[in-house]
């Protein structure tokens, strides 16, 4: 039987606030455990919960920038479940009055436009982090995490593949870097995805049973546990069983879902209304003041630059994958250098050595500023593309511009044409089988003679004038 996938995603995101949701402690990662809490997050009785503005003005800003119904009106409610993470018994949450409404994103996958529509994005606090490593064999309870401020973006089941999945997630976590709400660090547990996963016939209108995958630290992971998990319950439908609606961890290292607990139900979390926690209101001014305060998104700044700098696509749509390397692009055109270059020497130069450095590109030792001048010497004449590379690493690990270096180590390119003539005529003499292939019309003969010329002139002639002499003198 032929089935269609079907898939939701839950994804947590930590909000970039100082302070916890609800209590004045520190959001400071990694601080020694235990050390950022309070009585309101150790979860002692009789505290009362204070919310932070600052959380939900960020939740209402990427509601309106997820296309969103933001609420006029929400509440906090209380989910109630029994896990050592959770010192009161209860996780602060929102439930049938979520503070945004429903949403959408428009994503392109495999070069097809896709929307994917949002069901919701909302309030919450976090739990606690259970610690496996102390020593002794024994666990431990770390609260710092308790109360960080969190907002879960819930999609509709409108997902069919891994490869949907991960464009989702790419498109939301750069639009919530292009907001400055979250770090989205999915290794310190700043972003958090969890999967939907069920099957059902194709043709069918009805959901099939699906499975909750956690624990799943980055967006390939994602995509390679929907695959696995796409494969295991077409195996137990095709051979006669049923799928259980359960939670299920992903195990990275084999490659496979574990089985954690069944899936539990809205009911079996008792929501209620939090007493100690006034409604939330925003009004139409509030609502407007956020509305002015958005940022250009991700989409409308890869359009712009493919219009405005004459970008192709694909650039654009590498440039602007992060806000730091679409600041970085407009400074460096800013600062004097032609648009397409710098685009270039983003993507395989300047990219490749911070890769090797493994250093994230918001930390480039080099300013656009220096990249612009770098350029511009190349533009003038003053070096070759060839020796710009060797500049490039310098300007790295030296932190000097690139004038600086070029004067310095004595880079400046060959542009007199009698300097040049003299290397040429010599590198002719020299090779005489070569000079006569060229003149037989074998043009790989010509690129041999200019690189004896760079080779001769240690990169410093001007490659333009070198092809235009070696054109002249054996033509004559």
């Amino acid at each position: 039987m032929e089935y269609e996938v079907v898939i939701g995603l839950e994804v947590h995101t930590q909000l970039n606030t100082a302070s916890k949701m609800f209590c004045g402690c520190s959001t400071k990662f990694d601080a020694p455990p235990n050390t950022n809490v309070c009585p309101v997050c150790l979860g002692m009785p009789g505290v009362l919960p204070v919310p932070n503005r600052s959380a939900i003005e960020m939740s209402a800003m990427v509601g309106l920038a997820l296309n969103c119904e933001v609420a006029r009106w929400s509440k906090q409610d209380r989910k109630n479940y029994f896990y050592p993470d959770l010192a009161k018994d209860y996780q602060i949450s929102q439930y049938d009055l979520p503070l945004n409404g429903m949403g959408y994103i428009d994503i392109v996958v495999n070069g097809e436009p896709k929307r994917v529509d949002i069901t919701r994005a909302h309030i919450e606090e976090d739990t606690a982090r259970n610690v496996h490593t102390v020593s002794g064999g024994f666990s431990g309870v770390d609260f710092n995490r308790a109360g960080i401020p969190l907002l879960e973006i819930v999609t509709e089941p409108v997902i069919h593949s891994a490869d949907e999945a991960h464009a989702y997630l790419t498109a939301l976590k750069q639009i919530l870097q292009y907001l400055e709400v979250s770090d989205c660090n999915m290794e310190e547990g700043s972003l958090r995805a969890e999967p939907n996963i069920s099957l059902r016939p194709k043709g069918s209108t009805e959901f099939g049973t699906k499975t909750e995958v956690k624990n799943v630290a980055s967006f390939s992971g994602v995509h390679k546990a929907i695959e696995f998990e796409v494969a295991r319950q077409k195996k137990i439908l095709n051979e006669g069983g049923q799928v259980q609606q359960e939670t299920r961890g992903w195990d990275p290292d084999k490659g496979v879902t574990v089985g954690q607990r069944q899936k539990e139900s809205a009911h079996d979390y008792r929501y209620f209304p939090d007493p100690d926690l006034a409604p939330l209101v925003i009004d139409e001014a509030w609502e407007n003041e956020l509305r002015e305060r958005l940022p250009e998104l991700p989409a409308a700044r890869r359009d712009r630059f493919m219009s405005d700098y004459g970008l192709n696509e694909y650039d654009a749509d590498v440039i602007t994958a992060s806000k730091a390397m679409a600041d970085y692009f407009e400074a460096a055109v800013k600062a004097g250098a032609d648009a397409k270059p710098v685009a270039n020497w983003m993507q395989v130069e300047l990219l490749a050595l911070l890769a090797e450095r493994k250093d994230p590109f918001i930390e480039c030792p080099v300013s656009p500023e220096s990249l612009a001048e770098l350029l511009g010497l190349i533009a003038d004449g003053t070096i070759s593309g060839k020796i710009a590379k060797d500049v490039l690493p310098e300007m790295l690990s030296s932190g000097e511009g690139a004038k600086v270096i070029v004067e310095k180590k004595g880079l400046m390119q060959i542009s007199d044409t009698g300097a040049i003539e003299a290397i040429v005529k010599e590198v002719i003499e020299a090779n005489p089988g070569p000079v006569d292939d060229l003149r037989n019309g074998k043009g790989k003969a010509k690129g041999f003679l200019v690189g004896q010329v760079m080779k001769a002139s240690q990169g410093k002639a001007n490659p333009k004038m070198v092809n235009e002499l070696i054109d002249k003198l054996i033509a004559g």
